[in-house]
């Protein structure tokens, strides 16, 4: 049955797709829209060969992709290394919350772009002050879905391990972690969305390569094949990494809903 229902609705999304392509084809046949602004899909189509083949300021497309996939990858693993503990942590002990709440809760509202100029000035122009936004960006996602992962844990299950004989270290590891699993996975994912979004962003300024950087470029000489293949390359991508981590998490946590 629910073989079925995926199933069912990947061919709704396929037949969404096929409906927005033909859409697409025939607004930009009837030219509707000037070519300038929308470009047909066989025009985006022989732009992305062409990028593949030729490149774009010297660089592949290809290049440009693993770039960027490159800064976001390095910003999300630390988010991730330093986000869960300190998540984690702070919903169980009051000493660390009480330490590292208030400056994630400082950092969350505030735009990226806003602090983008200083952290070029602290850090310079190269990859340490693109990485540091895209992590500054990732961080307070998971730190806040780890935080109250911890808070909603039914203290019956603490409580009763306490009575077994458990120490803190064993309630933490064996109760704590696998009921707040969940809800990690799940700051992962938001993570990673933030952390995508805000990807031409960090390459808006100061860069030369990536497909963020190729984007903003592109859209200065108004070529929008060239700026309809990195956005289709960026959503790609993100549909593709959201189903990698919804897959490791159906494998990893199989007692979701049991908590």
């Amino acid at each position: 049955m629910q073989k079925k229902r995926r199933l069912r609705s990947f061919n709704i999304s396929l037949a969404t797709t096929a409906v927005i392509i033909i859409l697409w084809s025939t607004v930009t046949s009837l030219k509707l829209i000037s070519p300038v602004l929308l470009p047909s899909p066989l025009r985006v189509g022989q732009t992305f060969i062409n990028l593949c083949l030729v490149g774009y300021n010297g660089t592949l497309l290809y290049q440009h992709y693993l770039i960027t996939l490159g800064r976001l990858l390095v910003a999300v693993v630390l988010a991730i290394v330093i986000g869960i503990p300190l998540g984690l942590l702070s919903g169980y002990v009051p000493t660390v919350k009480a330490v590292v709440d208030p400056i994630v809760q400082f950092i969350r509202p505030i735009p990226p772009l806003a602090y983008y100029t200083l952290l070029i000035l602290w850090l310079g122009i190269g990859e340490t002050s693109k990485v540091t936004l895209l992590f500054l960006a990732a961080l307070p996602p998971i730190y806040l879905a780890c935080f109250d992962a911890v808070v909603k844990i039914n203290r019956e299950y603490i409580r009763g391990a306490s009575s077994l004989g458990a120490d803190q270290r064993q309630i933490f590891f064996h109760v704590v972690f696998p009921a707040a699993l969940p809800d990690v996975f799940t700051g992962v994912r938001s993570a990673v969305g933030v952390a995508y979004t805000t990807i031409v962003s960090a390459e808006m300024i100061a860069a030369s390569a990536g497909i963020g950087w190729m984007i903003v470029d592109a859209s200065h000489y108004l070529k929008s094949d060239v700026m309809f293949v990195g956005i289709i390359v960026l959503g790609v991508t993100g549909v593709v990494l959201d189903w990698m981590i919804k897959l490791v998490e159906n494998r990893v946590v199989h007692w979701r809903g049991k908590f």
